[in-house]
């Protein structure tokens, strides 16, 4: 009689605690001191090693990456009918904060060399709109933009730059770590992330002054009075010591989950590369990735929709590639400047599970799935 057991969910990126333990070092210190409340040692500790790691000067920790991007835009003076030029392809809370400034997305088209902004259609969208604010690029699934073309237009146009690396902690671009080359840097450690606090995200910035003016409006804007006094609008922003103890201990092995994750990618690279029709993620010679999600696209007869439904009927996680925004209900009545090149990568694209706690054996049985649509 065949078994009717239910085969373990392999999933596309889920929390990965580390085995030495270091998370609950820290997240111990905090109940042993009773810091569990917002700030302490683990937030001014995980400030300080985050921005180490990644060679930036300061960093504010706070409740979400959404959070960092309103912030940064807030501090690089974005406001009311302002315009911000935002890539299409991306999640939706790369967008959403440009909307809490009250201020108008203008949608940038990719490119398939980098799946990120288009340096090309960045120009058109500056001769378009000349009076823009600020440059919000994206560095998808660990993917690194080309940030020296991109940079050396907004140096042009006298703009302010806010990298959304939240899925590239541990992405180098020429050897320095991406989130580092504009004006502000923001990271993610929401719960699918290459390394996770449950949630919460860093704003990081070699502007000391706007990192620190980013902290007092994270904290309800309050002024320093011995009563509870507000001169500006503020928001409850920070991060908690107890996640930031998490954070601080998942720095310790992000290099491992960069490793990892970069053998999940050459492990399909190896097993799928042959078949027909099917095209891997950009590599580029400048370009060392984090490999968040390897992802792929479909030109044969093979379809996406074909790979989602195999490798759920085998409790398999997988996804399309983001839904430009342009394409979205509630931001399809702003601009969009370019062609077709990301409406075609997420028709086209799909991400594999990249879960760093995956074995060999779970490699395999996502690869046995997906080579068996070639064989029908």
């Amino acid at each position: 009689m065949e078994s009717t057991k239910v085969k373990e969910r392999i999933f596309l990126s889920s929390p990965h605690m580390s085995d030495e333990g270091y998370e609950m070092q820290y997240v111990k210190e905090a109940f042993d001191t009773n810091w569990i409340a917002p700030l302490g040692e683990n937030v001014n500790g995980f400030e300080r090693e985050l921005a180490e790691k990644v060679g930036s000067k300061s960093a504010a920790a706070l409740s979400s990456g959404t959070a960092a991007i309103h912030l940064a835009l807030k501090a690089a003076g974005v406001g009311e009918g302002d315009i911000v030029f935002c890539p299409t392809l991306t999640f939706s809370a790369t967008a959403n904060p440009i909307i809490y400034q009250n201020a108008i997305p203008i949608f940038i088209d990719s490119d398939y060399e980098t799946w990120n902004m288009s340096p090309k259609a960045l120009e058109e969208a500056f001769e378009k709109y000349p009076e823009v604010k600020a440059v919000i690029v994206v560095h998808l699934y660990g993917l690194s933009a080309d940030m020296d073309k991109i940079m050396d237009i907004c140096k042009k146009h006298s703009v302010a730059v806010i990298e959304d690396a939240a899925e590239s902690l541990g992405t180098y671009y020429k050897g320095k770590h991406t989130g580092t080359f504009g004006d502000y840097g923001i990271f993610s450690f929401n719960g699918n992330k290459i390394i996770t606090t449950s949630g919460g995200g860093m704003l990081v910035s070699n502007n000391v002054e706007r990192v620190a003016k980013a902290r007092f409006w994270a904290t309800q804007s309050r002024d320093q009075a011995r009563h509870y006094q507000h001169s500006e609008l503020g928001f409850n922003y920070r991060m908690s010591n107890v996640v930031a103890g998490i954070g601080r201990g998942q720095l310790k092995v992000l290099d491992q989950r960069v490793a990892k994750k970069s053998y999940i990618f050459e492990f399909y690279k190896r097993e799928l590369g042959g078949l027909e029709g099917l095209e891997f993620m950009p590599s580029n010679e400048w370009d060392e990735p984090n490999y968040w999600l390897s992802s792929i696209t479909l030109s044969g007869k093979v379809r996406p929709i074909d790979i989602f439904e195999a490798l759920e009927a085998e409790n398999i996680e997988s996804r399309p590639v983001w839904k430009p925004m342009h394409m979205q209900p509630f931001f399809e009545k702003y601009d969009f400047v370019g062609t077709d090149v990301s409406e075609k990568l997420f028709g086209n694209g799909v991400c594999l599970p990249s879960d760093t706690k995956m074995t060999d054996e779970d490699l395999e049985r996502v690869v046995k799935t997906i080579k068996g649509l070639w064989l029908e």
